[in-house]
């Protein structure tokens, strides 16, 4: 019994050596183990994203041919490449992603967060407020000499009687933008008086100023639009001096330089009435030149101190224009008008007739009203060419070196005009001030 229980015992343990024997021959021979030890290279193949629906086409496998062109899609143009990735539907069909929304951007120098809005109309705009009253003032001592050094405590500002609060003070020089108004209805003598002076006139200006020049009598003509003092300036104004004025005395109607032909005893030769000549009208037409320089001026940059330099003998009559209405428009545009009163208008007591206006014969010198009222100060009456030239140099240095004094006001656009009064306190009583006596609140502007 023992012998036959030991035989199957020793026949089972065989069995079992035999069956691990061949169990771990097949497993070295069988095929499943390939994927595990080729498993790292793969990994190495496989794509960033690959679908979930599809896998990718094996990276050897040559791209796909495109599909054949169909009868509707034949004539298509062919479309920029789309940077948009696309998805696939389990059933094979691409979709486009929605668009991306837009991207909302801000003025630099902000972030969001800071009081920025949407809205396009409201960005970049600034209001300029116009009840800012810029106030040039020169103050000079008895002897004619410009007074420096004065602060703003030492100004006292009125308008319509009532003492205004400085906010802007300034004493610095501005760039200056003129016009020159040469009169050339005066006597020849006195416009070629005035001819020989014009290097001196361009070199009272600076670099930095621009001028524009224009002409005068029974009617008005610009030579030179606002240029620097430049060769075409230098150009216009030598032309200038072959241009004669009227002649001396009383127009020639008769004898033997009349403009008649000749005659046998007050008879024309070849018979008929005698011809009847009569002196053509003259005309000074002043106020339409100033008004002329005052619409080009009043579109010049604003940060610039404006001018109108006129050289003439101060005789208005014939414009169609008048003398308040040119002197509104100045007024509200801020412009000066400054002058070289020469030939009769700057005889002794001369001036004192410029309130007279006789009937059908004008004013006989208008400069100074025009001067005083715009704060240009009283003309410069001169006589000869050196004095001419040495009051352009004064002219000049007394627009650019002004005082400039501001205020806020609250009067609002109207076509009354404001009064405005200067004083200096502190300094005596022999100080002359001259500033614009008033004017006109004109409507605000709008910058975009």
């Amino acid at each position: 019994m023992d012998f036959v229980d030991n035989h199957k015992l020793l026949l089972v343990t065989g069995l079992l050596v035999i069956g691990l024997a061949l169990a771990s021959l097949q497993a070295q021979s069988s095929p499943s183990s390939a994927p595990q030890a080729q498993q790292p290279a793969q990994d190495q193949n496989v794509p960033d994203a690959p679908s979930a629906v599809q896998p990718p086409p094996p990276q050897d496998k040559p791209p796909a041919e495109p599909p054949a062109a169909t009868p509707d899609s034949s004539s298509a143009q062919p479309q920029p490449a789309d940077k948009t990735p696309q998805t696939e539907t389990p059933q094979g069909e691409q979709t486009q992603p929605p668009p991306m929304p837009p991207v909302q951007t801000v003025p630099p120098g902000t972030t969001v967060g800071q009081g920025t809005t949407n809205n396009k109309d409201q960005l970049y705009k600034f209001v300029v407020s116009t009840n800012f009253v810029q106030v040039p003032v020169t103050v000079k001592d008895s002897d004619g000499r410009l007074v420096d050094g004065l602060l703003p405590k030492d100004f006292a500002v009125y308008e319509n009687g009532k003492k205004q609060q400085l906010s802007f003070f300034s004493s610095d020089p501005f760039e200056l933008s003129v016009a020159i108004l040469l009169d050339l209805g005066m006597p020849d003598t006195a416009v070629q008086k005035v001819n020989q002076t014009f290097p001196a006139l361009i070199g009272a200006f600076s670099p930095y100023d621009e001028v524009s020049v224009y002409t005068y009598s029974s009617t008005v003509s610009q030579l030179t639009d606002f240029t620097g003092t430049t060769p075409r300036l230098t150009a216009a104004l030598n032309q200038m001096k072959t241009v004669r004025g009227h002649n001396n005395g009383p127009p020639v109607l008769g004898g033997p330089l009349g403009p008649q032909g000749p005659t046998v005893n007050g008879v024309p030769v070849g018979g008929g009435p005698a011809p009847v000549y009569t002196p053509p009208k003259e005309a000074h037409v002043l106020n339409d030149a100033i008004l002329r320089a005052a619409l080009d001026l009043s579109k010049r940059d604003k940060t610039r101190r404006k001018v109108i330099f006129v050289i003439s003998d101060g005789r208005e009559m014939g414009s169609k224009a008048s003398y308040s209405d040119v002197l509104k428009l100045l007024l509200a545009q801020g412009i000066q008008v400054k002058a070289i009163a020469v030939e009769g208008a700057a005889l002794p007591l001369y001036g004192k007739l410029e309130r007279l206006r006789l009937p059908r014969e004008g004013y006989g010198n208008i400069l100074p009203k025009y001067s005083s009222a715009t704060g240009g100060g009283e003309p410069y009456t001169e006589l000869s060419r050196n004095a001419i030239e040495d009051a352009y140099a004064k002219i000049t240095s007394e627009a650019r070196n002004q005082y400039t004094l501001g205020y806020t006001t609250r009067a609002t656009a109207s076509t009354v005009k404001r009064e405005i009064e200067v004083k200096v306190t502190g300094h005596g009583r022999d100080l002359k001030i001259y500033a614009k006596d008033g004017y006109y609140p004109i409507a605000s502007s709008r910058a975009q």
